[in-house]
């Protein structure tokens, strides 16, 4: 079940970033006094009651683009791309906060940010949808809170009062987001292989949905969701019920600018969310990107499995060692995923697209196996044999036993002496002495360490 998207969307220097490191608990975003410091958009996982939801750090919308002062100062040549981005956003996310700055009152930028935001709802069931909250931020002193009321003229609704640096007044906003965030329901069909086709746009993943759905030849049925979720489409895969999960539209209406082609990955995460497998496609013409690397991690932070397609790999020259050296690139590229297996495909001239299919269900199938509490130990105290943990004043990582506690994916409880000892770098070296035993493919593996009572 995928979690709601909140945007923090408004001019540069309000304390989104600020706001945006107190939702999240951690200082991820870069927080600078010089306004235009967020150029790209920022991810973050944040709960409140027991309520889950992503949350989005965008640069700020600068509607000066035209002018010779822009207010992004250091970032003039960004302001185009920032506004891009954050109104995609608006336009992906499930509620919105409108950040404005007591400090500064009601600015012109305010007023046509507002504008922006209101001019990308639409109307739901009655209900104008994204909701937008509007954020009053650096609202320090009761003075300041008591001015808050000239924001009423943006047309937005209830101003929050808030201090982000502070975290006043942040409760209430945050009991009346939740409540106002929808809620999806549990898959319908939870015995469909679930395979999600992500990557940056124009990588060919409607050319490969076309070329899969055409070759099986057994649509059941379109399902589209919202109006910002991708489309479903099943087919049958020798057997097999397959959901086949869409994110080619991430799109707005128009022209589409470098920048939004670059940060449109909200609908990607969404899917992975969903997925059992991810098929992440990369452009052979072009190599793996930063966003290319920035799905792949989302992938893996939602202990998803992972096949990369190379996409368009005709239209690339070759030697006999050109595949050999553009998969060591990929491996470099993507260090911290050697488990995830590399097919190049064209998808527009159908290469090797029948082999798609049969390597995500085999990657979905590793993801569900289970191994042998026998089995589990001898590999354990095999691995302990070969290689003993390194001691940490004076004492030394001891492992017990182990069982593995789930599938989908993979977990493995491992009760130890005591968790604190065990470095990533051990846990790694037992993650591949386990693969050694069984390879896993496309599917990472997690470990739980335990202390025996």
């Amino acid at each position: 079940m995928r979690k709601p998207v909140v945007a923090l969307v408004g001019r540069p220097n309000v304390g989104k970033s600020t706001l945006f490191n107190r939702l999240v608990g951690e200082p991820m975003a870069i927080v600078d006094d010089t306004p235009g410091t967020t150029r790209d958009r920022l991810f973050g996982e944040a709960e409140w009651v027991g309520r889950e939801f992503d949350v989005i750090d965008t640069g700020g919308i600068d509607p000066a683009s035209g002018r010779s002062d822009p207010l992004s100062i250091g970032s003039a040549e960004y302001v185009r791309q920032i506004r891009e981005q954050a109104v995609l956003a608006v336009q992906e996310a499930d509620a919105v906060l409108f950040l404005v700055d007591a400090q500064s009152g009601v600015t012109p930028a305010d007023r046509e940010v507002a504008e922006i935001l209101r001019r990308s709802q639409k109307m739901v069931n009655g209900n104008l949808t994204p909701p937008i909250f509007l954020v009053v931020n650096k609202a320090d002193s009761a003075n300041l809170r008591m001015q808050a009321g000239e924001f009423y003229e943006l047309g937005i609704g209830d101003p929050y009062t808030i201090s982000a640096a502070h975290g006043t007044e942040t409760g209430d906003l945050l009991d009346a987001l939740v409540a106002a965030l929808p809620t999806f329901e549990e898959d319908e069909d939870p015995d469909s292989i679930k395979i999600a086709l992500v990557g940056k746009p124009n990588v060919g993943k409607s050319s490969l949905l076309n070329r899969l759905v055409g070759e099986e030849r057994a649509i059941v049925s379109p399902i589209a969701g919202t109006t910002r979720d991708a489309v479903d489409t099943k087919i049958e895969y020798e057997g097999l019920p397959v959901t086949l999960i869409d994110t080619a539209g991430i799109r707005r209406r128009g022209h589409i600018e470098p920048g939004v082609e670059k940060y449109s990955v909200i609908r990607s995460m969404r899917a992975i969310e969903r997925a059992d497998v991810s098929l992440l496609m990369i452009d052979a013409t072009t190599g793996i990107t930063a966003q290319d690397a920035h799905i792949a991690g989302f992938i893996q932070e939602a202990w998803k499995s992972t096949v990369v397609l190379v996409n368009k790999w005709d239209l690339v020259e070759k030697d006999n060692y050109t595949m050999n050296q553009y998969t060591e690139r990929i491996r470099q590229d993507l260090k911290f995923m050697p488990y995830v297996p590399i097919l190049f495909i064209s998808a527009k001239s159908g290469q090797r697209v029948d082999q798609v299919l049969p390597l995500a269900v085999k990657v979905q199938e590793e993801r569900i196996a289970r191994l042998s509490t026998s089995q589990i130990n001898r590999i354990l105290q095999a691995a302990q044999d070969n290689h003993a943990a390194t001691s940490r004043s004076g004492r030394s990582l001891h492992i017990y036993y182990g069982a593995q506690v789930r599938s989908d994916p993979p977990t493995f409880m491992v009760f130890v002496n005591d968790p604190k000892l065990a470095h990533f770098t051990y846990i790694r070296y037992l993650e591949n002495q386990f693969r050694k035993e069984y390879a896993f493919t496309g599917t990472p593996i997690r470990f739980v360490l335990k202390s025996r009572r």
